[in-house]
């Protein structure tokens, strides 16, 4: 045996890492059971597991778009379908969002393969922006959530629809090509269609997936340490009320599909602080930004994610005023 080989035989894996933790937990599975069964770890258990149920079926949708685009969908197809003026791709890219039934969750794997099939990179990210918002489950969703607001799906569709083709021109005048580091991808050019298609599909579940439990855990966590109370306080202010719903909707990290019905239940809040928390949502939150820094890199999320966040809260608040 090579020493090469034994070190490769002694690398532990996700696999082997796994596997380690289940045998952990039924061997400790008393212990463990009792300190569960306090109050705000069950809570805790709670907000995981409904944000991971919510995520991962669209996650999974998205990966397997993602390895379609990847693998099936040639590279010339980009450059007939979107316009060569990386200015008017940002809009064609945005409102394509409407077509596409999914969350951020999905929509983060999906970027990333555009941009390696050559789509600019400012069309990839106002689609990644725009698709949790604007597609039409999630409009139907808000519909249903607010009844007597109907106003409330037009401005959730206008001002998620401005807030990405304004990110998307802002990445084409300030952002860097260097900002974006893509994981290094298996070769696939050597496999056949099927087997490059699963290969990809393995590899951007490592990477989406893994940050998407640790930003699960992360919104788990803000909602056992953050009292309710709080909330009253903070609605009773019309500016703080809109601060706080914006900041609510990034630590809470609902998926897009759910979190108009949060939205609606939060009725000691202004309209145009809940229009705030639908639009913010879907953009910045804190498992989308975990895949983000997965998938793009940390350099990208770093500067990405406040500067989408600080232009969606300031246009919510301006559709608002005019819709609401």
């Amino acid at each position: 045996m090579k020493p090469d080989d034994e070190v490769r035989w002694w690398r532990f894996g996700s696999v082997e890492v796994l596997a380690g933790l289940l045998l952990l937990l039924v061997v400790f599975r008393g212990p463990v059971a009792s300190v569960i069964s306090t109050p705000r770890l069950q809570t805790w258990t709670t907000v995981f597991v409904s944000v991971m149920v919510q995520a991962v079926p669209f996650l999974v949708f998205g990966v397997l778009l993602s390895a379609v685009i990847a693998v099936f969908v040639p590279r010339s197809f980009w450059a007939r379908a979107l316009p060569r003026h990386p200015a008017l791709a940002v809009p064609v890219a945005s409102v394509a969002g409407v077509v596409l039934p999914g969350c951020e969750c999905g929509s983060v794997p999906i970027a990333g393969s555009l941009i390696r099939r050559g789509v600019t990179p400012a069309a990839a990210l106002a689609f990644l922006l725009a698709a949790p918002a604007i597609n039409p489950i999630v409009l139907a969703a808000t519909a249903v959530a607010f009844p007597d607001n109907p106003e409330m799906v037009l401005g959730r569709a206008v001002a998620s629809l401005i807030v990405a083709m304004l990110m998307g021109w802002l990445w084409l005048r300030l952002g860097r090509a260097d900002w974006i580091r893509l994981p290094h991808r298996p070769e696939l050019d050597d496999l056949s269609k099927g087997r490059a298609f699963w290969a990809a599909v393995r590899h951007d579940v490592v990477h989406a997936g893994g940050f998407l439990v640790l930003g699960a855990m992360a919104a788990a966590c803000i909602n056992v340490l953050v009292p309710e109370r709080w909330l009253q306080t903070l609605a009773d202010n019309p500016v703080l009320s809109v601060l706080a719903l914006a900041v609510l909707a990034v630590l809470l990290s609902i998926c897009s599909e759910a979190d108009a019905f949060v939205a609606a239940s939060l009725s000691q809040f202004s309209l145009s602080a809940r229009l705030v928390f639908l639009v913010v949502g879907p953009m910045v939150d804190l498992k989308l930004i975990s895949m983000q820094t997965g998938v793009f890199g940390r350099r990208f999320a770093a500067r990405f994610a406040p500067a989408t966040f600080v232009v969606a809260v300031l246009v919510a608040v301006g559709v608002g005023a005019v819709v609401l």
